[in-house]
């Protein structure tokens, strides 16, 4: 709830396939076909996939040469992220139109929060067309969104009707909305937990609505128990948070099939870097120090590995070379990784020079 006990009005806004989607607008030749963004190498990756191209199971994070196996039509193209960030720049103009709380979680989606209605339309129903509407007009570009009482059931709302797609949870429904949903779709719960719910018989949000706190308590910790449980009725009392300082910024990718050769690694890894990078250059307020690389493993066990920079990681050159540095280190592994996540942390003070000087340039 809001101060006063009012509901906020929350509107998650997410482009969809917004990657493929600016190179289809951009090239006219590409609208319509499948389309992946990423290199067609034997050691690329697909960054992004239009719509066309999922139909045939092509996704982010996937092989290239898998991706077109998968798709003999498939289109590469080049990732072109000094465009994606333009773009980029011009929603989040239109963003400030409507909100003063306005939080991006990357260069292609952000929260809202349209309890204030600074636009006068009357509703956050009737902001978020608004949002779409001056969208698709400037950019050329689709929008889906979510309009919600919080942040949880805003964007798993964005996501119901994609692409182009428009859903309203009203005050009073967020359980009855979530409570339809698999446990997986929930943010936050991965394969791995969603394994452990499911093994105590929780495939759906209902079942872990229902679900005896005691049988929850023997399978996870307290603090785990409580947030399944809230997000299993709807409840989500974080705020849009324009300015949240982060302590940390990552990337991460659940595979569709465990990657061993040094060839898929290190492909998988370029596309996960240049994903936190991006991912960086929108919230980051000071510069991090240190590049941790995560690798979950087909048995499930889970590996860290750290290295701190004597300085600031102050460019998409360095961070790759630490994060292969890292990785290189490891290899040769022994099993396949079903996982693999890059981060950065060890942020300085934001009054120290700001990490990405250019950002709004």
């Amino acid at each position: 709830m809001a101060e006063g006990d009012r509901p906020r009005k929350i509107i998650h806004v997410d482009m969809d396939a917004f990657f493929a989607s600016v190179e289809q607008r951009d090239n006219p030749a590409l609208r319509g076909k499948p389309v992946a963004v990423g290199g067609s190498s034997r050691r690329g990756v697909v960054a992004a996939a239009s719509y066309e191209a999922r139909k045939f199971g092509v996704r982010s994070a996937m092989p290239s040469v898998t991706a077109a196996r998968l798709c003999p039509t498939l289109i590469f193209a080049r990732p072109r992220f000094e465009v994606y960030r333009a773009v980029s720049h011009q929603i989040r103009a239109i963003f400030a139109e409507a909100a003063d709380a306005v939080q991006p979680l990357s260069l292609d989606e952000a929260y809202l929060d349209v309890s204030d209605d600074k636009l006068g339309l009357g509703s956050a129903t009737a902001t978020a067309k608004w949002l779409r509407a001056r969208i698709l007009a400037e950019t050329a570009l689709t929008a889906s969104a979510g309009v919600a009482t919080n942040k949880l059931i805003a964007k798993l709302a964005s996501d119901e009707n994609k692409p182009d797609g428009l859903t309203i949870v009203p005050p009073g429904q967020e359980a009855a909305f979530v409570q339809r949903l698999s446990v997986r779709r929930l943010h936050g719960v991965g394969p791995a937990t969603a394994a452990r719910l499911e093994a105590i018989g929780i495939a759906s949000v209902a079942q872990l609505a229902q679900c005896d706190e005691a049988v929850l308590r023997s399978e996870f910790r307290g603090g785990t128990v409580e947030w399944l449980r809230a997000m299993a009725q709807g409840i989500d009392n974080r705020p849009v948070d324009a300015r949240r300082v982060r302590k940390s910024v990552g990337a991460e990718r659940t595979f569709e099939w465990d990657l061993l050769g040094e060839d898929a690694l290190l492909g998988a890894l370029a596309n996960i870097v240049d994903i936190l990078w991006e991912r960086a250059r929108v919230v980051a307020d000071a510069p991090p120090r240190t590049v941790t690389l995560k690798l979950k493993f087909a048995d499930f066990q889970l590996m860290t590995r750290s290295s701190s920079a004597d300085g600031p990681v102050a460019s998409h050159a360095q961070l790759v070379a630490i994060a292969e540095r890292i990785l290189r280190r490891e290899m040769p592994l022994a099993q396949g990784v079903r996982l693999m996540g890059v981060s950065l942390s060890g942020y300085a003070e934001p009054e120290n020079l700001p990490l990405f000087a250019d950002l709004d340039a």
